[in-house]
């Protein structure tokens, strides 16, 4: 499984923990590509980090793509849902996590679960993001 945009690695990790054969975390920024580096290494799981933009790549094998909060700019967004609707309509799992962004797809996504999160106004305009994850189809 793929853990796209993966920030911290927290999903990919949180796959392994469930049982993800496994699992890559492609992060760009090479903070969090060292983050989740250590994250795994301090949950004792095995994740390889890919520090390439994968956006439009073949799919070497992902049963499932997990991305989250890619939504905040107009082309990342328009990028990452074309790619993640070609991975869907070959047949793989897709899911997207997004807070609300002003970017996310209107079309083409099947609502899986809601959640409520408590976060600060240091880092966003409200004390609570209402996060949605998305299935999406072919």
């Amino acid at each position: 499984m793929l853990d796209f945009a993966a920030g911290s690695g927290l999903a990919g990790i949180a796959a392994a923990r469930a049982g993800a054969s496994r699992v890559e975390a492609a992060e760009v920024d090479r903070f969090a590509a060292a983050a989740i580096g250590l994250n795994a290494a301090l949950n004792g799981i095995a994740v390889e980090v890919v520090e390439d933009d994968l956006v439009g790549a073949a799919n070497p094998g992902w049963d499932l793509v997990l991305a989250g909060d890619v939504c905040y700019e107009r082309p990342m967004a328009e990028a990452v849902e074309s790619w993640l609707k070609t991975l869907a309509a070959e047949g793989t799992g897709t899911l997207l996590g997004d807070p609300g962004r002003g970017f996310l797809p209107r079309a083409g996504l099947e609502r899986v679960i809601a959640y409520s999160v408590k976060t600060t106004r240091e880092l966003e305009d409200t004390d609570v993001r209402n996060a949605v994850v998305w299935r999406i189809g072919g």
